[in-house]
């Protein structure tokens, strides 16, 4: 009777751990891989919208919808993900077994279940256990026997040479927590580029229109002077080849329009790839929507050089230098001797089962254990490699050092001369109008010829598109400041 109920609470014990094991593992989480999007059409038209587009719109879109920007955040998240997935060395493992002799002369039966957990701060772990048995087990399996209510134990193993600072699973750890960084300095470097980028592209387009707008008020006043010459051919006052000479001239300026047209038509093509929609759609800029000059210079930093901080190409390079210490402290690690220690207390409970008093009772033990590597040359080669690394990695960080600070010195002399280049076109354009408005003045009396005319009305275009150019120049060494001194505020990131 007393053995039927044994085999009862066996079958129970067993059907309860393999329950338990399945509900632990739970089913497999389907995955739906989502396929690549489709290739668009084009560039879209926005919808229709007052006041002119300005420099803060295209950085924003471009920052919340630019393809290259979400692809690097996304590896930011795929580093998230390897992250949680190496935390999975320190996740608590339950295993159970079970066993049952269905003939022979030995009727044991036999079910263990253990609890471990790997230690945050040490290689080791501790772990709890229960078994119990029930039967007769062959003297080779003595160490099966438990009391009617089985055993329980507790106990814990901790490293104190090899793995105590520092083991596989902690620079894992590390070394997920360090590509995370990493990745987030990869994402503000592309960032970084995709911003500079767009303002270049800003601002070639608002140029493009202010050359735009030059050429047509140049075209105009060669038109409107042709309506002047009919009337005064028609009148007897002219000879009729001045129609032909200033046709001529028409002609020309004609073209100049039609090659800024097609700039605008390019240069609002290129700003499509920043300017997106709320979908991530590139969006065309309309003519419209022009502003009537170049927006004003980014504000400067106060010491340029202070930016070095926060250039994310020298944080990358700093976080993986860290990274190489952390692995030459593993490299360190293999090479000493393990030692570890082990305790353990186990308890059986209920009356005394088939293998006697000799299992009743609370039983203690303490261990230790050795193991010296002899030449570990695999350790010694690994760590002369990581050394070597390190040193590398300290001589890149030099160079790059030095070669931001050439690169913020040279943008900083381009800054000076581009203001002073600026003011001088700014200058010379005032200058050249004023010539121009004049010499009309005197051809209108009479008092010069239509040669002349042409030449002051080109010459104070072409003095126009200077200072827009020097004023573009300007505006893009403040651009390439913020890019440089990795400024995200200005930069809108």
């Amino acid at each position: 009777m007393r053995r039927n109920n044994a085999q009862g609470r066996m079958r129970l014990w067993l059907l309860s751990g393999a329950l338990g094991a399945v509900l632990v593992a739970g089913p497999a989480p389907a995955q739906m891989i989502a396929p690549l999007p489709p290739v668009a059409a084009g560039p879209v038209t926005p919808p229709p919208a007052s006041g002119p587009l300005t420099l803060d719109e295209v950085l924003e879109a471009s920052r919340q919808h630019q393809p290259q920007i979400l692809e690097a955040l996304a590896r930011v998240r795929v580093a998230e993900g390897r992250r949680l997935s190496v935390e999975g060395a320190f996740d608590t493992l339950f295993a159970a077994s079970a066993d049952t002799r269905l003939s022979g002369f030995y009727d044991g039966r036999y079910l263990e279940s253990k609890i471990t957990q790997p230690l945050q701060t040490n290689g080791g772990n501790v772990y709890g256990s229960y078994r119990v048995s029930g039967g007769r087990f062959p003297t080779y399996e003595n160490e099966k026997f438990t009391n009617e209510l089985g055993e329980f134990k507790v106990g814990a193993v901790f490293a104190l040479l090899r793995d105590r600072i520092i083991d596989e699973r902690r620079f894992g750890r590390t070394l997920a927590e360090g590509e995370i960084e990493l990745a987030d300095a990869e994402r503000l470097m592309i960032a970084i580029g995709v911003q500079a980028r767009a303002i270049e592209a800003y601002n070639a387009w608002v140029v493009a229109g202010q050359r735009l707008r030059i050429f047509r008020d140049l075209l105009a006043l060669a038109q409107e002077r042709q309506r002047g010459f009919q009337r005064a051919v028609a009148e007897g006052l002219r000879p009729r080849i001045i129609l032909t000479e200033n046709e001529q001239n028409i002609l020309r300026r004609q073209s100049f329009v039609t090659q800024a047209e097609q700039a605008l038509a390019v240069a609002a093509n290129n700003l499509s790839l920043f300017w997106r929609n709320a979908d991530g759609r590139p969006m065309l800029a309309d003519v419209a929507r022009l502003p009537d000059a170049l927006p004003a210079p980014l504000p400067l930093p106060v010491d340029p050089r202070s930016g070095l901080v926060q250039r994310p190409d020298l944080r990358n390079l700093e976080l993986r230098l860290s990274l190489a210490r952390e692995r030459l402290a593993l490299d360190r690690n293999q090479l000493l001797p393990r030692l570890d220690v082990a305790v353990e207390v186990s308890r059986d409970i209920g009356e005394i089962g088939a293998g006697g008093r000799s299992f009743d009772g609370t039983e203690s033990k303490l261990g230790l254990t050795l193991r010296v590597p002899l030449q570990n040359r695999a350790a010694r080669g690994r760590l002369m490699q990581t050394e070597a690394e390190i040193d590398a990695f300290r001589r890149r960080g030099q160079a790059l050092g030095e070669q931001i600070v050439a690169q913020i010195d040279a943008i900083s002399i381009a800054i000076g001369a581009s203001a002073r280049i600026a003011g001088l076109a700014s200058d010379e354009a005032d200058r050249a109008s004023a010539m121009a408005a004049a010499e009309r003045r005197r051809f209108d009396m009479g008092a010069t010829d239509f040669f002349v005319v042409n030449l002051r009305e080109e010459a104070a275009a072409d003095a126009q598109i200077r200072r827009i150019d020097a004023l573009a120049r300007q505006i893009q060494a403040h651009a390439d400041m913020a890019a440089a001194t990795a400024d995200a505020t200005v930069l809108k990131l």
